[in-house]
């Protein structure tokens, strides 16, 4: 075998060996290691003085010293203080009250509460599982219909993806080598629009057919404005203050987005000490579960970035460039391959396998298409939120079973989901149509694309 057809049994094998259930990291510093030994095998020297350990160790410092990467603890402890810190249950109530008079009530203020708690956090698992305890019994309870109540919680559960902070975004950031303020930038347009959507969706269903959610009791609306406001003030508007002031300090240039997520990290330390929730005990939890996501995307960049060293070596990427170029797509079908390829995947994948293992295998060709690998990050970004929606493996909709209801059908979940997915593939398409709405604000901050 040449090496090139030796570098593509390396790809075809490791997806095998996933789609088994390995740990995906480990399989790829095995596979980097196992195929690199032989890539870099020279007669007789001895075993560890191949090359291949020292690119381990090479492409570990890469990552562990990585300014870029600094930020995604900092971002996921924030998260996950601001989760623990009864700061949900609060904004929820707050925007459900002064939503009362607008249609599907309930549902609009679970959309903008994943909204709000979406820039604060990004972590989609948390935001789906604590809404489904929260928002979707009381939407159910409320006699909304229970598909379009598990479509809005999962739904707005994943705005997260896409809305700064987005931990995603930091990560195909660094494996793109572009500027995660200017991804930021990108995200804030079509994130909001998306967001916008599925509010304007859930207000046309339910003047359509208000059985889908009938108008709260007057009990529950019959607020005095004296309380709705102080409401909003102790709920919403500290929680928007730190968020306004670690992403504005980041679109700003004041601060880069480690040192703004540093700031956000103890903003939320504050946050949870104002809300009596500041304790040992959650602060353990918190740093435990931002170490072991932290670790988990450190080692998914260890692996891949061996992996695809050892990939590109053997000429495993020729032969892709090769083929692709080989097809004579124009840039509009080259992106509508890749966004299908990129869907697929996401079926078996999380969305860390994806932008660390098979993006990059996509990247060096963005400048034979002349694609900006900014817009093609917004468009990665917004296609793997349909991953989270779609059958088979919807991960949102498993997150909202969990804590859903017995009665709660997984097939009314996946039913109830698909139409925000449409709406998803809707916005793909404006901003393919029209680049400006991710490219235009970063333009104007900062000139240059």
């Amino acid at each position: 075998m040449t090496d090139p057809q030796i570098g593509m049994l390396m790809l075809g094998l490791f997806i095998f060996i996933i789609m088994l259930g390995f740990p995906i990291a480990f399989t790829l510093i095995a596979m980097g290691v196992g195929f690199g030994y032989y890539a870099y095998f020279t007669p007789g020297q001895e075993f560890f003085q191949n090359r291949i350990f020292t690119l381990l160790v090479q492409k570990t410092f890469e990552v562990t010293s990585s300014d870029v990467l600094t930020a995604v603890p900092l971002f996921l402890f924030m998260g996950y203080v601001v989760e623990r810190s009864n700061i949900l249950d609060r904004l929820f109530h707050s925007l459900q009250i002064s939503m009362k008079n607008v249609p599907g009530a309930l549902a609009v203020a679970t959309l903008l509460t994943c909204a709000m708690f979406a820039t604060a956090t990004g972590i989609v698992g948390a935001v789906v599982t604590l809404m489904g305890l929260l928002a979707f019994p009381a939407m159910l309870r409320a006699g909304y219909d229970v598909k379009l109540s598990a479509g809005v919680v999962c739904a707005g559960g994943c705005l997260g993806i896409l809305i700064p902070p987005s931990i995603l975004l930091i990560v195909y950031a660094a494996t793109a080598g572009v500027s995660a303020v200017k991804l930021y930038a990108a995200a804030f347009i079509p994130g909001f629009m998306l967001a916008g959507f599925y509010v304007l969706y859930v207000i046309a269903r339910a003047m359509i057919n208000p059985a889908l959610a009938p108008k709260l009791p007057p009990e529950q609306t019959n607020v005095p404005l004296r309380e709705v406001v102080w409401s909003l003030a102790t709920s919403f508007l500290p929680l928007a203050l730190l968020i306004v002031s670690v992403l504005g300090a980041i679109l700003f240039g004041l601060a880069t987005p480690s040192e703004a997520a540093g700031i956000g990290a103890l903003g939320s330390i504050v946050l949870a000490f104002a809300y009596g929730a500041l304790n040992f005990q959650m602060m353990k939890e918190s740093v435990y579960l931002t170490t072991r996501a932290t670790a988990m995307v450190c080692y998914l960049f260890i692996g891949s970035w061996t992996f695809s060293s050892v990939f590109a070596l053997l000429g495993g990427q020729s032969v892709v460039e090769s083929f692709i170029l080989g097809l004579n797509l124009s840039p509009t079908m080259f992106l509508l391959l890749t966004q299908v390829i990129i869907f697929l995947l996401g079926w078996p994948l999380e969305w860390t396998e994806i932008i660390i293992i098979f993006v990059p295998i996509f990247l060096p060709l963005l400048d034979d298409f002349g694609i900006n690998p900014i817009f093609f990050g917004i468009l990665v970004a917004l296609n793997t939120q349909t991953a989270f929606n779609t059958p088979p493996v919807a991960m949102a909709a498993f997150y909202l079973k969990g804590v859903a209801p017995p009665w709660v059908k997984l097939t009314d979940i996946f039913s109830g989901a698909l139409p925000f997915v449409f709406m998803v593939f809707f916005t793909m398409a404006l901003v393919y149509i029209f680049p400006q709405i991710a490219l235009w604000l970063p333009d104007y901050l900062y000139g240059v694309r």
